[in-house]
């Protein structure tokens, strides 16, 4: 891990910021995405999802799902109440149920069965907000987007990267303090970390290796803002 000797000195964000990047560098120099999928839509569908789900979960309904269908044309030839008892397990099934019958219509309708590369036209199908948008974005097509989840959220209150006041403000802090090209390792290598070392539970801003090389002289819990 990298170290750096700022006891007793006033830090900036940007020198946090680095140190944060060399370490998840080191720790995890090739993450891999979380979610088991085939291909651009069924990452879009696996992404959609894991909304208020863990990826866990979501890795054990996605193989039968892809046996019901693993096209948006198939997807679209199944009735909702089909997609529905596969993914009954997850949080908000029947919503997104309703949202994975739709949208796969409209890339049947609109995009001649593709997943658009596109934030825009991906943000206009049902069920895919702004964070599941930019994984498809940086994970499907390369281009650069920085996807927050609760785990990235948390982290960057917790390494004093933002105010965490929403995940539009964390979203444009980091995006702000790390490079363009490092945008989309960096959100699977923070999420990674969040889940191993720096836990809602198990870390409380003074616990993880993170924590502690930023911030030597914290001993008062950070209380920080839910996505």
């Amino acid at each position: 891990m990298v170290s750096i000797n700022w006891i007793g000195t006033k830090v900036r964000k940007s020198e946090r910021a680095e140190l944060v990047l060399h370490t998840l560098e080191e720790l995890y120099p090739s993450p891999a995405i979380p979610l088991d999928h085939r291909d651009p839509y069924t990452l879009l569908i696996a992404v959609l999802l894991s909304a208020q789900c863990t990826d866990k979960m979501v890795n054990r309904v996605t193989p039968a799902l892809w046996d019901l269908a693993d096209n948006p044309h198939d997807m679209s030839q199944r009735d909702e109440s089909q997609i529905l008892e596969v993914i009954r397990p997850l949080g908000l099934a029947p919503r997104k149920a309703r949202a994975i019958r739709a949208l796969s219509q409209i890339l049947i309708d609109e995009h001649a069965g593709q997943v658009p590369a596109d934030m825009e036209q991906l943000e206009r199908l049902p069920g895919v907000g702004h964070k599941t948008a930019s994984v498809v974005m940086a994970q499907v097509f390369s281009i650069p987007a920085f996807p927050v989840d609760t785990h990235i959220h948390r982290l960057a209150q917790r390494w004093g990267l933002t105010n965490g006041r929403n995940v539009v403000r964390t979203e444009a802090d980091l995006k702000k303090l790390f490079p363009i090209e490092s945008w989309n390792t960096l959100h699977l290598q923070i999420i990674y970390y969040g889940r191993e070392h720096c836990t809602a539970r198990g870390c409380d801003g003074t616990v993880c290796q993170l924590c502690r090389a930023l911030y030597p002289n914290r001993k008062k819990p950070v209380v920080t803002n839910k996505a």
